[in-house]
């Protein structure tokens, strides 16, 4: 059995749950989520928790278990108390905007970049800042995104991310704010041979 799939998902007060024709809704103060259940997963709500079971135990059934259930304890944590990321955009010139819904990331490119904002997915204004980089502070800005829907909420980020990712020399970029970027020595001058 799988070792995450046999896992209980105990439902908070204010989480409604219901199955309709292979569906799942759930449903709770933060907004609604759904997901398909594919054939030969089924799913058991009952005692204020949520059990998520196989049909077999054939590959398939076995790798779908552990992720539906992955799927479902994401939803309900997600309508509940809800999932944020926050990016830095760093650099000398680099900044954030706002504009309705879309977010416009100015990033050293020759134009602008524009990200539309998903249903149910909300960002906060940009926020201005400077982060320390060795002897000197570079300009920041702070985008935080958040949303019940895990995967929405890193897809924008992610996408954000790409467009520029961290260089290893200065750190300038767009980066998550957990993320350590690895830093390199740039090139130094001194008495050589």
């Amino acid at each position: 059995m799988s070792r995450i799939g046999r896992l209980v998902i105990p439902l908070p007060s204010g989480v409604k749950v219901q199955q309709k024709d292979r569906t799942l809704f759930v449903e709770g103060p933060k907004g609604k989520l759904q997901q398909a259940i594919p054939d030969g997963i089924t799913v058991a709500i009952e005692d204020g928790q949520l059990r998520v079971e196989r049909a077999s135990d054939s590959k398939i059934h076995r790798s779908l278990h552990g992720l539906l259930r992955s799927l479902a304890a994401n939803m309900v944590k997600g309508v509940s108390e809800g999932f944020s990321k926050t990016v830095w955009v760093c650099g000398v010139g680099y900044t954030a905007k706002k504009q309705g819904k879309k977010v416009q990331l100015q990033v050293g490119l020759a134009n602008p970049v524009d990200f539309d904002i998903p249903d149910g997915v909300e960002v906060s204004e940009p926020v201005a800042g400077s982060l320390p980089t060795g002897a000197r502070s570079m300009p920041m800005m702070a985008v935080t995104i958040s949303g019940p829907d895990k995967q929405a909420v890193g897809q924008l980020a992610a996408a954000m991310r790409a467009c520029r990712k961290p260089e290893p020399y200065l750190g300038k970029g767009v980066r998550y704010a957990d993320e350590q970027v690895r830093r390199k020595a740039g090139k130094r001058f001194g008495a050589g041979g």
